[in-house]
């Protein structure tokens, strides 16, 4: 069985997460696609994130209906720094030895893979799927395998989604008292208007 593994503060989750998972789960032959919100960003530590619990509400709300996309906490139970290598670990050990692992990933933070926590041992134990973002160019993976060597051999590029969305855009528009009907899902929109959320 082939499991996709989406992480990500979801601050908040909007449509063009819901297209990639979309998209890699047609594409790979997905039998699920585990949403896995972050707990503590050891790369974004400095960032103000919403708290975990509207986070994990709100990825609830967006996947409703939707039974190959699950929600997994195991990183908002995790007491400290999240890195992705500890959550593939723990996963693996949950899943069967014949089921693999599908890290879906952003073009973006493909770039800064060589400054993950052990990007070795995370490609070792499943397999990425990098997907594009607008205004972002393709990652170099020539200049990437020479700093982890085996990556080429272990990931998918997919050509889309061009997903044209962002979590700071949605918080802005809030922010200004614009619409974002077409940025998240209604139940997701609806959480964030009677939350009162990022209004501040």
């Amino acid at each position: 069985m082939n499991i996709g593994i989406l992480g990500g503060t979801f601050d908040p989750v909007h449509t063009g997460h819901l297209a990639v998972a979309d998209e890699a789960a047609s594409r790979l032959g997905l039998a699920e696609v585990l949403f896995v919100p972050v707990g503590k960003p050891w790369l974004k530590a400095d960032a103000k994130i919403l708290p975990a619990e509207h986070r994990h509400k709100m990825v609830k709300l967006a996947i409703a209906g939707r039974p190959c996309f699950k929600l997994s906490t195991i990183e908002l139970e995790r007491e400290g720094p999240t890195y992705t290598v500890d959550t593939i670990v723990e996963l693996r050990r949950r899943f069967g030895a014949g089921d693999e692992l599908l890290f879906i990933i952003g073009w973006d933070n493909l770039a800064n893979l060589p400054r993950w926590c052990q990007p070795e041992r995370l490609i070792s134990m499943c397999r990425l799927v990098a997907v594009p973002r607008v205004g972002c160019p393709a990652p170099n993976l020539d200049s990437l395998e020479a700093v982890i060597p085996g990556l080429s051999q272990r990931i998918i590029m997919l050509d889309k989604p061009q997903i044209d969305i962002s979590a700071s855009l949605i918080r802005d528009r809030v922010r200004r008292g614009l619409s974002i009907n077409h940025l998240v899902p209604e139940a997701v929109g609806k959480y964030i208007t009677e939350q009162g959320l990022y209004r501040d």
